[in-house]
């Protein structure tokens, strides 16, 4: 039987040109993806080789994009996301955002778009005196292309679609979702404002404003619109939050651009027509004698491995295509860059250590810190070979609240010589690749399941279904310990509580420049105060986005975990 490994591969990452099959086999891909990005350093054997090397130990795992597309002759895009660039609230500003999604989608990249431009259903324009539809109605288009460009696609189409907390139509997007059938391909965030959360706060009373105009289009009371968010929330899974003030405020770059928001899956705040450019460390291929008094963590591989990661990641930017011209100026002038993880639930997992333990948060947060500085020690090492970022400006960029709490060491050297990458670290959801991994507990979700039913679309693009086991627990399986009862440290996403899912990302941020893809997944019973709770501590905590989901809420799940009574929801 084929392995899910064996079929992600085949139906995203092999590549096959007029029909006829070019990669052999994962291990010929590897070798592609190193080649190409190889090309750039001056000695490119010696890369390649070592590239090689960190792909086939499954140490280091590219986005998607740049294992689909580095080396091969498709005119393609080695970015996994976009940010659009300014939604213009004219019909031909629509249509040239529109046309720029389309060429951005077509070639494989996922899109942000920013609707809090578009003035409100209702309004009438000066110029025609039309009436306005408002920015929901035009997701719907957006959401259409991406259904019509992905429809013979393998990959699913992956776009977010955000709208300001004081956007006059912030109460129809909110629910927009509710609708399961409706807008699809989008996840949806609200940008929250300090200054409305304040007003939550306070039980103040919150002013809705015409974008356009900047006039004042009534009033809502804060925490009535607050309770909105959290009961859309609970019904739909969405909107997501995203503290927008938050996020641009610890901008490494606040001097130089504005975001507004994040690709889709809300790792990479990004400006206008920015780009992420990601991969992740597998954290348990660092792990040596595991589920044994032995066990340990190879700091040693895990710095190395940070470092092939940085430099690939930052020759990415050289030998991709870009949809757009301004997409390939805004990644050359910060050279911005996703460096994350994955497996690490597993890695706790395997070192004896709950995923909810004062233990596992520190063992988290130390491994975190080390890729920080070694990320950032690779970034400017590469200045000093290759010439820092176009935009660094040193006293500016120093003065950034992430880099002023860098190590000294790490600060010396940026004012020295530079740093070669604006931004180096986000942690993404890695869905696939950790499939390829043997999969492994995603980016830095706690473990799903033990054992599950998982659903992808195959070559033909029909859809799939494999019985999974997670990889730590298929490890202790292995051991010999089958029969044996299954240690505490194997806990799974429903059996923690809310508040340990965030206790995680919060203890993980301060070590990441970008953001973190996380979900904080909530059983079928939890209430609408269970989720108002979740949000509240998601503020007060230092995290710049949260994202619920209670399970069924959505309907059909591309993963169904497994119990002795079958494949199906708890």
């Amino acid at each position: 039987m084929r392995s899910i490994a064996q079929a992600v591969w085949a139906s995203r990452y092999r590549y096959a040109r007029d029909g006829t099959v070019i990669d052999a086999d994962l291990e010929a891909t590897f070798a592609r993806v190193a080649r190409a990005v190889a090309q750039v350093e001056a000695d490119p054997d010696l890369w390649s080789a070592r590239y090689a090397t960190a792909l086939s130990e499954l140490r280091f795992l590219p986005g998607g994009r740049i294992l689909a597309g580095a080396g091969t002759e498709k005119q393609v895009t080695l970015f996994n996301c976009f940010v659009s660039g300014p939604l213009e609230d004219s019909i031909p500003g629509i249509l040239d955002s529109l046309k720029e999604t389309a060429m951005t989608m077509q070639q494989g990249g996922g899109v942000g778009v920013d609707f809090s431009t578009l003035r409100p259903r209702g309004a009438i324009a000066r110029k025609t005196g039309a009436t306005a539809s408002g920015p929901v109605s035009f997701m719907h288009i957006w959401n259409a292309l991406c259904e019509t460009l992905l429809a013979t696609s393998s990959r699913r189409g992956a776009m977010i679609g955000a709208l300001r907390c004081d956007h006059p139509d912030i109460i129809e997007f909110i629910e927009a979702k509710r609708d399961l059938a409706a807008l699809r391909n989008f996840n949806l965030s609200v940008l929250v404002t300090d200054a409305f959360m304040a007003a939550v706060h306070g039980d103040d009373e919150w002013p809705l404003v015409d974008p356009c105009s900047g006039a004042a289009q009534g009033r809502v009371g804060a925490r009535d619109l607050w309770q909105r968010i959290v009961d859309a929330a609970h019904a739909a899974s969405e909107p997501g939050l995203l503290f927008i003030d938050r996020i641009n405020r610890e901008n490494n770059l606040y001097y130089c651009e504005r975001i507004s928001t994040t690709n889709p899956c809300g790792e990479v705040p990004l400006p206008h027509y920015g780009a992420c450019d990601l991969g992740s460390i597998n954290l348990v291929r660092m792990v040596e004698a595991p589920f044994s008094s032995r066990s340990r963590f190879n700091k040693d591989l895990l710095y190395e491995t940070v470092g092939l990661a940085v430099r690939f990641l930052d020759a990415v930017i050289d030998i991709s295509a870009f949809p757009l011209r301004r997409q390939a100026d805004t990644a050359r002038s910060a050279r911005r860059i996703g460096l994350g993880v994955t497996g690490l639930a597993d890695t706790l997992i395997m070192l004896g250590l709950h995923y909810d333990s004062d233990q596992g948060r520190d063992f988290a947060a130390h491994v975190l810190e080390r890729i920080r500085d070694a990320a950032y020690g690779t970034s400017i090492e590469l200045a000093i070979e290759k010439g820092a970022f176009a935009a660094f400006d040193r006293d500016r960029y120093l003065d950034a609240p992430f880099v002023r709490h860098l190590p000294g060491d790490l600060r010396a050297a940026i004012g020295n010589h530079g740093i070669r990458n604006s931004h180096l670290l986000a942690i993404a959801p890695t869905g696939s690749i950790s499939l390829l991994a043997g999969n492994v507990s995603s980016g830095v979700e706690p473990v799903y399941a033990l054992e599950a039913e998982r659903a992808i679309q195959g070559v033909d693009r029909q859809t799939v279904h494999f019985k999974v086991r997670d990889y730590a627990y298929d490890a202790w399986l292995r051991s010999g310990r089958s029969g044996q009862a299954v240690p505490d440290e194997f806990v799974t996403a429903d059996e923690l509580a809310p508040a340990a899912h965030l206790d995680m990302q919060a203890c993980l941020q301060p070590c990441v420049d970008g953001a973190i893809s996380k979900t904080v997944n909530l059983p079928i019973t939890a209430t609408r105060d269970d989720v108002d709770n979740v949000f509240r501590i998601a503020w007060e905590s230092s995290v710049k986005g949260c994202t619920v989901f209670r399970r069924g809420s959505r309907g059909d799940q591309v993963i169904q975990a497994c119990t002795d009574a079958g494949c199906g929801d708890r």
